[in-house]
């Protein structure tokens, strides 16, 4: 499959990457050369200096023969005219970064088709959507709904209160039933354990289940479930107009704005439920002001890193039970996660997981790059004759950096254990470290 990414900034430079694993023949292309410049010189990307709005760059860099053309350059107007170019020129498939929600308003599908705009992305609507879910399972730092829900992918931060520190996962074998273990999250390195594996205070663990046992993950984690019902936002950004309009009436909302230009931009776009104050949310004169005592969530939405992050920590010392940070400098996430901030937003890693799980092959049709744990989920369906089916799973010889969490058969969801069979047409949930995605298609094809 051949590739053209328009855009070497963080989410093209980490598409370019994650498809570097697949074998895909990829070309990545900047005007900018300065961002071409690898320092990893073990991955298998062509970059090309060019603007991928000249036609003559796009011809050189062999769009006639492209399967798939991606445009995330930081402006919107620029990928809509690569994509409208490149479809032109003889792409099969384009995708476009976006951002203005109307465009994705049904009534305009047919129009930006008809442009040869094959798929847009709006990242400020998935990172919305992580906060709402975020707000509505307080006591987890990831939570993700695999196979339309029927599986659900949990991240919690043990403590010395959970039942489950100090064991070893063979210690846990009659809780596979409930729950499966799939990653351990240790400081900075994933474990993807095995029986001999114990689990430490502080670990952040990475549970598969189905809704009926979501309460026992919290019970046996030892984590409490306050009810939001008052939210703090710093930065009226348009994450933070989505997230207000995806929140439920019933909490209540505070934006915090220090932009008095912005704050009469905004201020129509929010819901009843919503406040919005002209200040600095940095101020914690200020934060006590508007009850931050009272919250049970606090949202840092700047554009600065390192000022959501303090801000996150101050929240975290008037008792706010939970934070999340919007944190787009990736070398900020491992901080984040030390300091114990609940959860991290990054725009830049939901567009590269959402336009990756568009090109992979093996029936993979959900990929969700985990924030903390540098790893993969995917979901794949086990083809006929199968390597993955050959055998009970204990008999596999999985690679040690892949781990089976669970599986659809027949609509019913189920955990893996050891001795489980996987069959044709199965539904499976597989967790993988960043390295590993390329060796699922050798056991799911």
């Amino acid at each position: 499959m051949r590739v053209i990414i328009a855009g070497a900034g963080e989410v093209g430079t980490h598409l370019a990457k994650m498809l570097s694993q697949e074998n895909q023949d990829i070309v990545l292309m900047d005007p900018n050369e300065e961002r071409l410049r690898f320092t990893d010189a073990s991955l298998d990307i062509m970059p090309m200096v060019g603007s991928p709005t000249s036609p003559r760059d796009l011809d050189e860099a062999g769009i006639k023969k492209t399967d798939l053309f991606v445009s995330v350059m930081p402006e919107e107007t620029s990928n809509i005219t690569a994509c409208m170019l490149a479809h032109n020129l003889g792409a099969n498939k384009t995708l476009a970064r976006i951002n203005n929600y109307e465009y994705l308003l049904p009534r305009n599908k047919e129009l930006f088709e008809k442009l040869g705009i094959g798929s847009m992305i709006y990242p400020e609507m998935f990172a919305a959507k992580e906060i709402v879910t975020a707000i509505q399972r307080p006591w987890t730092r990831q939570y993700w709904e695999l196979f339309g829900g029927t599986i659900i992918l949990i991240g919690v931060k043990v403590r010395d209160n959970s039942r489950l520190v100090n064991k070893l996962l063979s210690e846990l074998l009659n809780e596979q039933k409930l729950y499966h273990i799939v990653a351990i999250k240790r400081q900075n390195e994933t474990i993807i354990p095995r029986g001999s594996d114990r689990i430490e205070s502080g670990d952040i663990l990475f549970f598969t289940t189905t809704k009926e046992y979501i309460e026992d993950v919290r019970l046996h984690a030892g984590k409490k479930n306050p009810e939001i019902k008052k939210v703090i936002i710093m930065g009226g950004s348009r994450i933070a107009i989505r997230t207000c309009q995806y929140l439920p009436d019933n909490i209540h909302i505070k934006i915090i704005e220090i932009n008095k230009e912005k704050c009469l931009k905004i201020a129509e776009k929010l819901p009843s439920n919503a406040l919005l104050i002209h200040g600095d949310a940095r101020d914690t004169q200020l934060l006590e002001q508007e009850g931050i005592r009272d919250s049970q969530a606090f949202i840092a939405l700047s554009e600065n890193s390192s000022s959501n992050i303090l801000a996150c920590l101050a929240a975290k010392r008037f008792g706010v039970f939970k934070t999340i940070a919007k944190i787009e400098n990736l070398d900020y996430i491992p901080l984040a996660e030390s300091l114990d901030i609940g959860a991290v937003i990054n725009k830049k890693l939901i567009a590269a997981s959402r336009i990756y799980q568009l090109l992979l092959d093996a029936d993979i049709s959900n990929v969700k790059c985990l924030t903390f744990a540098n790893a993969d989920v995917a979901e794949l369906v086990a083809r006929p004759n199968s390597k993955i089916t050959k055998k009970p799973v204990c008999e596999l010889r999985l690679p040690r950096d892949i781990t089976l969490g669970g599986l659809i058969r027949s609509g019913k969801p189920m955990m893996v254990k050891g001795d489980t069979q996987i069959q044709p047409y199965d539904h499976v949930a597989v967790f993988c470290l960043d390295t590993a995605m390329r060796k699922l298609e050798d056991y799911f094809n």
